[in-house]
């Protein structure tokens, strides 16, 4: 047997090494790789649509094409169609646009201002946001809708036409508004019969409008800020509440004062225009009207929550033209109590309010609890966005400080608790999910579109304990109880009611949050 040749071990070992090297070449390839796929997905997240949030943005949307009166346009909803066509004629007007305010056929011209004003403010900050899931010519065009009426109702320069149709006549009829036959009442106010609240609201709203369609019709846009300016004049010249000039709107829309409206239009003036005198105008009456270290929550009532974010976003980006000391302390002042109200927002800052359900949402009053905690959280996005814009790290909370991704996170946990994480496991946003709720107090939705029913007859479909017919797609009802319940019921109207400006309020919302991005990209750079 012959013995085996001996080999050279050399090959063996210079074989290892290659491999090893492009084992340790291949590792790096893949980290590399790795790395670099992570910096671009960090670039792509920036943008990254948020699926349910883009879901329930289109949904919310729609609500506003439900609520419109007069010739629909391109109507979108299959059991709508045109209604009170007639109203202003008597005074040869055309009012017949603008929008009924929740489940009754009443233009009530309070709230529908501040809808205006809340919808721009979101179309200002988010319409990029808005842009990206294709719902911005539709922002676009319901805000129109709205800002037809108000140019129409605004005459001359000291007369405003705050109502159409008479809320206790309205109230005795449960009928479609196409089928409307009553009366359509027209309400005032005027020099004689002042509404400063009213006034100014509308003058915000034109004036917040009027930076919107800038860039797409400039003579629009000039039109609304010539009549913003006319409606601000007259509400600081001829001082009064319009719940006092009238007492009959008192049970419905009731005001409490005009402070608010006066420094709220003044601040939007300043925005449209750049001219500093409304910056003067809300720095000079800041200590008088303001209530500054007194956070309130912010409604179609109360506008000062608004305002102090608002005219914080000049203190955080500055302004063109030169501010004195005064307006700085002043500006400082707004700021610092729009912090004090966003800590109380917080629920684990030391100022927390306690005005929540066990199950985390803010809950402020039993009547359309949801107004506040989508107010609240929508205020809490812009100001997180303001903040990493600005590049501000943290805001102080009594002794602890918290990062804008925390405003954030609490903006995030009322949204998802609307859209169905919450103890009844349910969708309070009609149509958004598999559950929601199916008898929303709402005539035109209540009654089928054949019905053979007139004013009085029409009850019968309130009483029904048979779901509506037509869905409200789209509106956001009242909101739980305190303990987180529900009742589906229309006649329980303090939960089921839906309203437009809740609707601008979450449109609002749930553009600030529709993609993973917290940077203002739209407003702040104007």
């Amino acid at each position: 047997m012959e013995k085996e040749p001996h080999k050279d071990k050399g090959w063996v070992w210079r074989g290892l090494i290659l491999v090893i090297m492009a084992l340790v070449l291949a590792a790096v390839l893949i980290s590399f790789r790795k790395y670099f796929h992570r910096s671009n997905s960090s670039e792509a997240n920036a943008h990254q649509v948020v699926d349910k949030y883009a879901n329930a943005l289109s949904i919310a949307m729609q609500f506003f094409d439900v609520q419109k009166s007069g010739k629909l346009v391109n109507n979108k909803i299959a059991w709508r169609g045109d209604s009170a066509l007639g109203d202003g004629s008597e005074v040869n007007l055309d009012l017949s646009r603008g929008m009924y305010d929740a489940g009754d056929h009443v233009k009530f011209g309070f709230p529908m201002a501040f809808t205006a004003t809340v919808f721009s403010w979101a179309i200002l900050e988010y319409g990029n946001h808005m842009n990206m899931v294709n719902e911005l010519d539709n922002a676009h065009e319901s805000l129109k809708w709205i800002t037809d009426f108000l140019i129409n109702a605004h005459p001359s320069e000291n007369v405003l036409y705050i109502q159409v149709g008479d809320p206790k006549l309205d109230h005795t009829c449960w009928e479609r508004p196409e089928e409307m036959t009553g009366k359509r009442l027209l309400t005032q106010v005027n020099a004689s019969y002042p509404g400063t609240d009213v006034a100014a609201e509308s003058a915000a709203a034109m004036a917040a409008a009027s930076l919107v369609f800038k860039a797409i019709d400039s003579a629009y846009s000039g039109t609304l800020l010539k009549h913003a300016k006319q409606l601000f004049k007259f509400a600081d010249s001829y001082r009064g509440s319009y719940s006092i000039s009238i007492p009959g709107v008192q049970d419905f829309y009731n005001s409490t004062g005009f402070l608010d409206e006066l420094l709220w239009a003044s601040a939007w003036l300043y925005h449209a225009t750049g001219d500093k005198s409304y910056l003067t105008y809300v720095s000079a009456n800041g200590n008088a009207f303001a209530n500054w270290g007194n956070p309130s929550w912010f409604s179609w009532e109360n506008k000062l929550a608004g305002v102090q974010v608002l005219l914080s976003r000049v203190n955080f980006f500055g302004s063109k033209e030169d501010i004195s000391t005064e307006e700085s302390l002043s500006l400082q002042s707004y700021r610092q109590t729009s912090e004090i109200f966003l800590c109380g927002l917080l629920p684990e800052s030391p100022t927390a309010t306690s005005q929540r359900t066990a199950d985390g949402l803010v809950w402020v009053n039993q009547w359309n609890p949801f107004q506040y905690s989508v107010a609240s959280s929508f205020l809490a996005v812009v100001y997180s966005d303001y903040m990493l814009s600005s590049q501000t790290s943290n805001l102080y909370c009594s002794g602890k400080l918290y990062e804008p991704t925390e405003l954030r996170n609490f903006a995030v946990s009322q949204l998802d608790y609307i859209l169905g994480n919450n103890p009844m496991e349910m969708s309070y946003l009609v149509g958004y999910g598999s559950r929601y709720p199916q008898q929303v107090h709402h005539r035109g939705a209540s009654i089928p579109v054949n019905a053979n029913s007139n004013c009085s007859d029409g009850f019968k479909w309130l009483h029904t304990r048979h779901p509506n017919p037509n869905v409200a797609v789209g509106a956001l009802v009242g909101g739980p109880s305190l303990s987180d319940t529900y009742m589906d019921s229309r006649n329980n109207i303090s939960q089921s009611e839906p309203t437009t400006y809740n609707s601008a309020l979450i449109v609002g919302l749930i553009s600030g949050l529709i993609t993973s991005s917290s940077q203002v990209e739209s407003f702040v750079k104007n």
